[in-house]
């Protein structure tokens, strides 16, 4: 069996009692860095010392068969360095190996950082989207934000704590200063801080430098009523450039949530000219 569990975030404390126990009699723990496992063997008073067997992302694919097989006689125990495994860390591609040669796969649930940033955040919470770390580079992070500017569900990222401020003056740029955030450092931990508002407001505060652990949490696109004629204007300025009707009626109606078939028909029609109608019999 394989058994993915979730380890503390930041304080030990938030270990749960199963995690405990399956530490204290598993063979086999297999981990993204067996140092941290270890630190957590000693932290937690575990006196069991289990096979340690590193999962990282740059072995995964290669291990994950050699763990299916160990798993298929005793009980493999994966580990992340903090949170769920899979969860923008190893354990997927083993999951997915696991499940396509017919063997069992569990959970010990517990801390995510994910959704106990989502939680304080102060920022809708009943629909969201975790979209992991944000680009390195400044044009791919402009363009991952601009590939979510109609977005309406409210957003998860990971971040370094030295591009925060950085990423922060992209979202602005791209998303509106005014669109609402809450970075949330060092979660579970000391020195824990939820900072709250406007993108530019904390692109602001995070120029001055910011440490430690970071998730920021980004509300959903407002939801606007859209003009027909406007959307249609905006439909028709893409196919003058090059795009074709459908596909621009698709990318005007995803921005704006007018209906894709209502657009297309309208801008349809706005292209009919008096000179294409048809003369009428007489």
């Amino acid at each position: 069996m394989i058994i993915l569990a979730a380890t503390p975030i930041g304080n030990l404390k938030d270990a749960s009692t199963r995690l405990v126990e399956t530490l204290g009699t598993v063979g086999i723990v297999a981990s993204e860095d067996t140092r941290v496992t270890q630190r957590l063997l000693a932290g937690l008073g575990v006196e069991n010392r289990p096979r340690l067997i590193a999962l990282h992302d740059h072995n995964e694919r290669d291990r994950s068969a050699e763990l299916v097989e160990l798993a298929r006689e005793t009980d493999v125990l994966v580990l992340s360095d903090a949170g769920m495994p899979t969860v923008s860390d190893p354990g997927f591609h083993l999951v997915e190996a696991a499940a396509a040669a017919g063997v069992g796969v569990t959970v010990l649930p517990g801390p995510s950082a994910v959704v106990t940033a989502l939680a304080v955040s102060g920022l809708p919470t009943d629909r969201f989207t975790f979209e992991g770390f944000l680009p390195r580079k400044h044009g791919e992070r402009t363009a991952a934000f601009r590939a979510l500017a109609g977005e309406r569900r409210t957003m998860v990222f990971f971040e370094s704590p030295n591009r925060l401020a950085a990423a922060l003056a992209d979202l602005a740029a791209v998303l509106g200063d005014d669109r609402r955030v809450a970075v949330c450092r060092e979660l579970t931990k000391m020195f824990e801080e939820v900072r709250r508002g406007t993108a530019a407001e904390l692109a602001e505060w995070a120029a001055e430098g910011v440490r430690g652990e970071i998730c920021i949490v980004v509300a959903g696109a407002p939801e606007t009523v859209a003009d027909l004629d406007s959307a249609v204007a905006q439909v028709l300025s893409l196919v003058a450039a090059g795009s074709r009707l459908k596909e621009a009626a698709g990318e005007v109606a995803e921005a704006t949530g007018l209906g894709r078939r209502d657009l297309y028909q309208a801008a349809l029609a706005a292209r009919v000219t008096p000179a294409e109608v048809p003369p009428a019999r007489p």
